[in-house]
């Protein structure tokens, strides 16, 4: 690892990689051609600012659902950084439509997340802090002790997404009885999917009140996927056994279905706010969403930037 951060060092600085001035440009030069989406919660859009804007290549803004502009909060995740996303449950007993998360949502897709049309890699990174109760209670069940299954991070909705399914997602389910940090994707919209879980226990990956860098790489080709935390790759393992993702055979190469995602979601499902998710009581920084599966190397420099530059 430490030969490959020397090898980045070369290469960004190669292309010209200044510290950065704020959390407007914190992201690498060799993943900017990539980044097709970038929230860092420091840009609301004017007249707006219950949306935010995207300050990569695709200009998408992002809705913040419920709580609005009062999810933006004084808390940057790495200097530079001022502000970060609050995201939390808000009435637990209730199966109500008022938690606070992030995200879009259209039937007919979103033409301009169309770099994740037909894709080949994708990639998820961000910060995430966790700030309370996770997993929350489950408040689409009548049983007062039950709790979600999963924790929602983010994603990027499949091209049939009822507001849950997804193209690619880092997020906490359970996997073999235990709640796991997981990569997970669908190849196919209405396909099976896959999860790479990592080993260690995530209240270890993600304890409370501390800020972790994670990311989630996605190779619909090979079927490659994997886990980062804090700029380190995590071990883990693939759940689903067999070819979830129908890459045996031709063509050649496996990509992503040809449908424009129908959606980003952030802190929980259902972006389109019409149910309640998998909700996530934490706070969320500099969320990047790429067409292509970053180096283990970009990902280290891409910590150590934020981090320390």
């Amino acid at each position: 690892m430490r030969r490959l951060l020397v090898v980045g060092l070369v290469v960004a600085f190669s292309v010209g990689l200044a510290a950065p001035a704020s959390a407007s440009w914190a992201v690498l030069p060799t993943l900017s051609r990539n980044l097709v989406a970038y929230y860092d919660f420091e840009h609301p859009v004017r007249g707006n600012p219950a949306l935010e804007q995207d300050r990569g290549r695709s200009g998408t803004a992002l809705s913040l659902v419920n709580g609005g502009a009062d999810m933006r909060v004084r808390d940057g995740a790495f200097r530079g950084s001022r502000n970060s996303l609050q995201l939390k449950q808000v009435s637990p007993a209730v199966a109500g439509n008022d938690d606070w998360k992030a995200g879009l949502y259209s039937e007919s897709g979103v033409p301009s997340l169309r770099a994740f049309h037909g894709a080949r890699e994708a990639s998820i990174m961000g910060w995430v802090k966790m700030t309370g109760q996770n997993p929350a209670p489950n408040s689409n069940s009548a049983a007062p002790d039950d709790l979600y299954g999963a924790i929602g991070l983010a994603g990027v909705l499949s091209g049939d997404s009822n507001g849950h399914a997804v193209r690619a997602l880092l997020e906490l389910i359970g996997v073999d009885g235990e709640l796991k940090l997981v990569a997970l994707a669908r190849r196919l919209d209405g396909g099976e999917s896959q999860t790479f879980a990592a080993a260690e226990d995530w209240r270890t990956l993600l304890p409370p009140g501390e800020w972790v860098f994670l990311a989630a790489t996605f190779d619909f080709d090979t079927g490659e996927m994997a886990l980062y935390r804090n700029g380190k790759p995590l071990a883990g393992k693939y759940v689903a056994a067999g070819d979830p993702w129908r890459l045996e055979g031709e063509p050649e190469p496996d990509l992503a279905s040809a449908t424009d995602p129908r959606g980003i979601k952030i802190g929980g499902s259902y972006p389109q706010n019409t149910r309640e998710g998998n909700a996530c009581t934490c706070r969320m920084d500099s969320l990047m969403f790429l067409d292509r599966a970053v180096r283990p190397w970009e990902v280290a420099l891409q910590h150590r930037w934020m981090r320390w530059g």
